[in-house]
């Protein structure tokens, strides 16, 4: 009876995190912990018939496949890498441009550098591997050395609670002032290698993100290790890809936390630094680089300083409560996030393009509308969740004892949330014109990742509430954009 009682608790658990209070684009970006709210729990009775028994109903098998199951978890593991390099040869100043002209060349030119092995040498740089394994050694280091406070996570359905080390700002801030003191003595010429070494760092990233997805595959299969429920397949391409251990750590290192918010994120604002920095030597200095530089660089530092200023909201998220630690996250973290979010600041360090006031003005105008939108509508959220409603806003209330939010910004629409970090992620892509679609991707991919995440919500959602959430629906029928979705 116990176990089950957890099984039902694991539930309400991921349907309250995916949609009464969703999470946002980044799990830097949720709302703070909410484990006070969740009902007092007692772990599994000594008295079950057998160990593993009990170790069946706390791990059960996964019985609902997502992303078309094992081939399409294959297709995204090849694809992810392929995506990735893409992007650069397909935007880059070394092959002709972005994208390279003319574009009836591209088919032959693809073809002639995959049956070239100079080609398939050329991606890997074995300075620019060392370096990130240095950088990622440096973050571990940083973790351990530098303070912060340690935060309890949610509850997990073994009874457990996972204690987390909050010092992701401070890493920054140290990050921050090496790279500073480099350039400040060195000049702006001695922090380009980034751009130089681009295709090497993500081989570099993408050898890291493969081997540990892979350790921690193996390791989810020593005795006591608690699983995700949507990683238990016995598929192996399926539960490699998903990621079958729910937290994997080593000691009090907890990496799945540790991979979202440091290594990928800290460095992504690293390689803004880089470009901006090749730009100014291309342009005879700081004081010469572009105001769409300084746009794009700005928006997305502060970006990456708000959510880890806010650290403590990532453990409350779908990524740490519910989704396993596997090629998915390993990569999304460690190779999606800071070579591909950077693609803007890459393009301006080659096609440099000054905008004027009047341009600059408006985008940040449209970069602070996202912002307002984004935390203003998570402040809400997290306030009225915390037993506080100072806007004195209008909820619903369900049969299973809930509440759900129906003015204020979570009036507008499901999720409001979403729809500020669209409206940043269009703000960071418009400094750099309109000459190519190339340089827009990410608002492009993000906008279907929201799609996704907004319909698995709505799915989860109504299993909970049944006729309440139809009923929240008519009250609050757009999801994430008003009057258009």
């Amino acid at each position: 009876m116990h176990v089950l009682f957890i099984i039902i608790i694991r539930g309400q658990l991921e349907c309250f995190i995916l949609v009464s209070f969703p999470a946002a684009r980044h799990p830097s970006h949720a709302p703070s912990s909410y484990h006070s709210s969740i009902l007092p729990f007692t772990p599994p009775s000594p008295t079950l018939p057998t160990s593993a028994m009990a170790t069946s109903l706390l791990n059960p098998r996964t019985a609902h496949f997502e992303f078309l199951g094992p081939p399409g978890a294959f297709a995204i593991t090849v694809g992810v890498p392929i995506a990735v390099y893409s992007l650069y040869y397909g935007c880059s100043e070394a092959t002709g441009g972005c994208p390279p002209i003319p574009l009836e060349s591209i088919p032959d030119r693809v073809l002639a550098a995959l049956s070239n092995p100079d080609w398939w040498k050329s991606l890997w740089d074995t300075q620019a591997t060392l370096i990130y394994f240095a950088w990622y050694a440096f973050c571990v280091l940083a973790w351990a050395i530098l303070p912060g406070d340690r935060v309890q996570g949610t509850t997990l359905r073994n009874g457990h609670v996972k204690s987390y080390k909050i010092n992701a700002f401070s890493t920054l801030l140290l990050s921050l002032g090496i790279t500073s003191g480099i350039i400040y003595r060195f000049g702006p010429e001695a922090f380009t290698f980034l751009y130089e070494r681009w295709v090497g760092f993500i081989t570099a990233s993408l050898l890291n993100a493969f081997l540990q997805a892979l350790f921690c595959y193996a390791a989810s299969f020593q005795q006591g290790k608690l699983l995700a429920l949507g990683g238990n397949s016995g598929n192996f391409i399926y539960d490699f890809y998903i990621g079958r251990e729910l937290n994997p750590s080593i000691g009090s290192f907890d990496i799945k936390s540790f991979n979202e918010l440091r290594p990928g994120l800290i460095l992504w604002v690293l390689i803004n630094i880089s470009m901006a920095c090749e730009q100014a030597v291309r342009r005879g200095g700081l004081a010469n680089v572009t105001d769409s530089m300084w746009l794009v660089l700005a928006f997305q530092a502060w970006y990456v300083m708000d959510g880890l200023y806010n650290e403590p909201a990532l453990f409350t998220t779908m990524d740490i409560t519910t989704d396993g630690f596997g090629f998915m996250l390993s990569v999304g973290d460690l190779t999606w996030v800071p070579f591909v979010y950077s693609l803007q600041a890459r393009y301006l360090a080659f096609n440099q393009i000054e905008l004027g006031p009047v341009k600059t003005a408006l985008i940040i105008i449209v970069n602070v509308a996202g912002y307002s939108i984004f935390r203003g509508s998570n402040g809400e959220k997290n306030d009225f969740r915390n037993g506080k409603n100072p806007k004195n806003l209008k909820y619903m209330q369900t049969t299973r004892g809930t509440k759900l939010i129906i003015s204020g910004w979570w009036g507008l629409c499901q999720h409001p949330n979403y729809m500020g970090d669209l409206i940043m992620a269009l703000a960071w892509s418009l400094p750099t014109g309109f000459n190519t679609p190339i340089t827009y991707f990410y608002v492009i991919y993000f906008t279907g990742l929201l799609i996704h995440r907004q319909r698995r919500d709505d799915e989860a959602c109504h299993q909970k509430y049944g006729d309440d959430w139809i009923k929240y629906k008519q009250l609050v029928p757009y999801r994430i954009f008003p009057y258009i979705y």
